[in-house]
């Protein structure tokens, strides 16, 4: 079974050069990006010690986040290596300064496996949440590396969880101890055997209450502000758009504030066009009518976790996509969310429903019906955000358990 997974792994890498050779430019970067970092893993890093953090993507980063700060500032006398999966992760936190370095995990090979432990003296690894390679788990398994995962979450539609999922399951003996979510994690991991695992809870609760402890003030957006309602929506894709373009229309109140998910330069401008009104880019701040127009499009990166502090409601973009992007951020404001159908792998998002501090749609009547409850009746909006402020307060403390129990 190793041996198709293998071939599995050789195909998948295939693929997506074939992509990048289409002209995907995600696949250029994952393909390009692993080519240029190669040195890396063929160089010799055992004069130090390493904590090796492995993240898919820029979600997964936040939730080992608190875990790197904290060794970091704790445990100095190890270094950090922190690989990405994906492109979208690593281009946005590739100048992480609390990592020593910061890579392209290599395509999940017996030879890259090998290779990266034995020129890096990984002490401790961490996974998080669900990003598993099984090469890279057989290898640390066999050196006797301990490997913790953290915020991790289980479904049953996972291999592990199939009648066919045998080897799948078999492979996660390489974890010494898993750190999950949820209560329903931890009953599929003892369904099938292993009971090495904590509820803890999710390590992004932690990362967003300080990150709300130390926002960023904007002059400039309170001046555009004005002191009006303002709808935000960050991390916004098109399908969100056609829903707030409508709002736009109707709203004439209010204040909009969009962070798209992409901001090149041909994205934006197609953004704009489909705007039913004049909008101000936030690189154009300086200029004399910025604060007239009533909406104001975000076209720079990293503001996104400081700006939901002056939201009045946040419209969490993706919903029509394949998931929703982060609420917590917006949440720990005390700021209601809302977002589309497709939000239903993340937990936070199914418990802020249940709390009255999310709010769901799938069609324009309760789209506007949501908007107009929220903005229109103060006791709703304070009610709905209270619940979303406490539902995050709530839940934080996952990074202090984990790190109360593996002792470096």
């Amino acid at each position: 079974m190793r041996f198709i997974y293998s071939i599995s792994i050789h195909l998948y890498t295939f693929a997506i050069r074939l992509a990048a050779l289409t002209g995907n430019n995600k696949a250029k970067l994952w393909i390009s990006g692993r080519q240029l970092q190669k040195h890396h893993f063929s160089e010799n890093h055992n004069d130090d010690q390493w904590l090796w953090f492995h993240v898919s993507s820029l979600g997964e980063f936040e939730q080992g986040r608190p875990l790197i700060e904290h060794y970091r500032s704790y445990n100095p006398q190890y270094k950090i290596l922190l690989t990405f999966f994906s492109p979208s992760g690593f281009e946005v936190r590739k100048n992480y300064k609390e990592a020593d370095l910061v890579l392209y995990l290599p395509s999940d090979t017996k030879r890259h496996a090998r290779m990266l432990l034995k020129n890096f003296n990984i002490k401790t690894a961490f996974f998080v949440k669900y990003d598993f390679w099984f090469n890279y788990l057989h290898a640390l398994k066999k050196s006797g590396i301990p490997l913790y995962l953290v915020s991790g979450i289980f479904r049953k539609k996972q291999h592990f969880f199939k009648w066919y999922g045998s080897w799948q399951r078999r492979q996660l003996a390489a974890f010494t101890h898993f750190f999950v979510q949820n209560e329903p994690s931890a009953e599929l991991l003892k369904q099938i055997g292993y009971v090495n695992f904590t509820v803890t809870g999710d390590t992004r609760f932690d990362r967003v209450v300080k990150v709300a402890g130390e926002a960023k003030s904007f002059p400039e957006i309170e001046q555009f502000i004005q002191q009006q309602p303002v709808y935000m929506a960050g991390s916004s894709w098109e399908p969100d758009e056609k829903f707030i373009i409508q709002l736009i229309q109707k709203r004439t109140d209010l204040k909009f504030i969009i962070v798209p998910h992409e901001i090149d330069e041909e994205r934006i401008q197609n953004l704009l066009q489909s705007l039913p009104c004049k909008a101000s880019l936030y690189t154009e701040k300086n200029l004399p009518d910025f604060a007239n127009n009533r909406i104001l499009i975000i076209n720079t990166i990293g503001m996104l976790s400081s700006l939901y502090r002056y939201a009045t409601i946040a419209h969490i973009g993706n919903g029509f996509g394949n998931g929703i992007h982060n609420t917590l951020e917006a949440a720990v404001y005390g700021v209601p969310v809302i977002f589309g159908p497709n939000h239903q792998k993340f937990q936070e998002a199914k418990d802020l429903i249940e709390c009255g501090g999310g709010f769901s749609f799938t069609d324009e009547t309760q789209y506007a019906d949501i908007c107009n409850k929220l903005f229109d009746n103060s006791d709703n909006r304070k009610t709905a955000s209270e619940a979303a402020k406490q539902y995050v307060l709530k839940n934080a403390g996952a990074t202090e358990m984990i790190t109360g129990f593996i002792k470096l």
